[in-house]
């Protein structure tokens, strides 16, 4: 747990860093669009790098908002109609829910030309992650450990299947319930390699940062830099209280859907009933938003001179939405999501371009100076991160389909 702990600390406080980067970029660079800002620096490569990571990273967000959607939405409507089993029926099918709500719902809503709702989207949506998060530490001190479920039997099975057959030890194994409710500061295993690209993915917010700067009153680069101090704070903190209450809630048996972990164990509950359909009803309300910058900036890469069409406007949002419907669809978990495009895309965001925007455009400062250096290291690490993780996660994939016979 610690190691997580600590990585979550330095990509807060590295995102950070990178928004100042990006400000003042910005200020020297004569420009508040981060693919505009990508062209100054580096002609056509740079905006497509530019635009490429944007529209990656927020096609990442859509999948992880309508994954929740796939995986809750059947719970749902299983407790609403008290139905205790899953007999395969079609609407308990989250494939075909997703595909529904995406038709009904996220598609009306993405295809105005103005999202007027942000405002009020954003501040539900923080209010029901307020809430989720107050529900996971209230969870902690009502469920009690040894779980009353198989869940513990199964994952001590499957663990120690797993280390008799890489032969990681000669050493005899012994697997208890104390073991199993005990926390463990330093945990390595094959997921620790996906640690560092989800803690990015969760710190990407730099395509939004230049126009919340253009609309701040009083606009001056210090109160920009307080504003993201206090949203980092808050969200590094959100972040860490749910991951430990979380953990020392079930300790070694969490799912990758943190509330599938509380079904398993309480089944029922009117509290995570609530929580689930105020989690659906924030991410379904958001994913318009994230379609809204994706148009925008396929739009200005392909036909930026154009006049407005609805014919493109409406071919470009049901294509979007499609894409994403098919990842949800075909990618095993919201985790290999998470990795890759937080090894790539938003690696690219926090990384990679703040800093080679601003060693290219910030004339005014030397290349041997402390500013420049830094930006530099910062730029070197960023390349680091990502092809480090990029190649580990591949490893994993691979070695999980031999594993698999797939």
């Amino acid at each position: 747990m610690k190691p997580n702990t600590i990585l979550l600390a330095f990509v807060s406080i590295f995102s950070l860093y990178s928004v100042h980067l990006l400000l003042k970029t910005a200020n020297e660079g004569g420009s508040l669009l981060y693919e505009q800002l990508g062209q100054k620096a580096f002609g056509m490569a740079g905006k497509l790098a530019a635009s490429g990571s944007i529209t990656m990273q927020n096609i990442g967000a859509m999948s992880s908002y309508l994954f929740i959607v796939k995986y809750e939405l059947p719970l749902v409507i299983q407790a609403l109609m008290s139905i205790e089993e899953n007999k395969g029926e079609w609407y308990l099918n989250g494939d075909y829910l997703v595909l529904l709500v995406s038709l009904l719902l996220i598609l009306p809503l993405s295809l105005l030309r103005n999202l007027g709702y942000l405002g009020y989207t954003s501040g539900f949506s923080l209010l029901c992650m307020v809430f989720f998060l107050i529900v996971v530490i209230c969870k902690k001190f009502q469920i009690s450990c040894p779980f009353e479920t198989e869940m513990v039997n199964e994952t001590v099975n499957n663990t120690f299947m797993h280390l008799a057959e890489s032969q990681t030890s000669a050493l005899e194994v012994n697997v208890t319930e104390e073991d199993t409710c005990k926390p463990h500061y330093f945990i390595f295993n094959s997921q620790t390699v996906y640690a560092v690209p989800i803690l990015t993915f969760s710190f990407v917010c730099h395509p939004a940062i230049l126009p919340i700067y253009e609309e701040l009153k009083g606009r001056s680069r210090r109160r920009m830099m307080n504003v993201s101090k206090i949203s980092f704070f808050a969200m590094f903190l959100m972040y860490l209280l749910a991951a430990l209450f979380g953990y020392l809630t079930f300790y070694g048996n969490v799912e990758p859907e943190l509330l599938h972990t509380y079904s398993a164990v309480m089944g029922a509950d009117i509290l995570l009933l609530i929580v689930r359909l105020a989690v659906l009803m924030a991410v379904t309300l958001t994913v318009p938003v994230v379609i809204f910058p994706i148009r925008s900036s396929i739009i200005q890469l392909l036909c930026a001179a154009k006049d407005f069409s609805w014919w493109r406007h409406i071919l470009i949002t049901v294509s979007i939405l499609s894409f994403t419907n098919v990842l949800v669809i075909f990618v095993p978990t919201i985790r290999d999501i998470f990795g890759f495009i937080g090894a790539s895309a938003a690696a690219m965001l926090i990384f990679i371009l703040p800093s080679a925007f601003y060693i290219k455009l910030v004339k005014k400062e030397p290349m041997k100076s402390v500013q420049k250096i830094g930006a530099l290291f910062f730029l070197l690490s960023g390349i680091f991160v990502m092809t480090g993780s990029m190649t580990l996660i591949i490893l994993d994939w691979i070695h999980n389909a031999s594993v698999d016979g797939h």
